[in-house]
């Protein structure tokens, strides 16, 4: 399958990226990744082997892209936790003291 990554076409298939992560080490994972084999890979690891080609030239998008397109399983960046209820000052004032909140 022919992908575009930083800006430069590349022919990739499933069994070529196979190939090209295996006895390549994990790095840890702390963004968007994809499960290549039994293996978790950050995003931008796979991208750096599979186009030889420095992290910073490309976007972990442009190789989500192309991951999900060969079938691979891929996971996006975790969501941000909810941000907490604004209080105003009369309900937090009703917290502190612990009595119920007038409606």
């Amino acid at each position: 399958m022919r992908c575009v990554i930083a800006r430069f076409p590349f022919d990739l298939t499933k069994s070529g990226v196979l190939e090209s992560m295996k006895g390549v080490k994990p790095e840890e994972v702390f963004g968007p990744s994809v499960i290549i084999g039994r293996r978790t890979y950050p995003i931008k690891q796979v991208g750096q082997v599979i186009t030889r080609q420095d992290r910073r030239d490309f976007t972990a998008d442009e190789v989500l892209r192309a991951m999900t397109a060969l079938g691979f399983t891929c996971r996006g960046p975790e969501p941000a936790a909810a941000p907490a209820p604004v209080l105003s000052p009369l309900q937090q004032a009703y917290a502190t003291l612990g009595a119920p909140a007038a409606v």
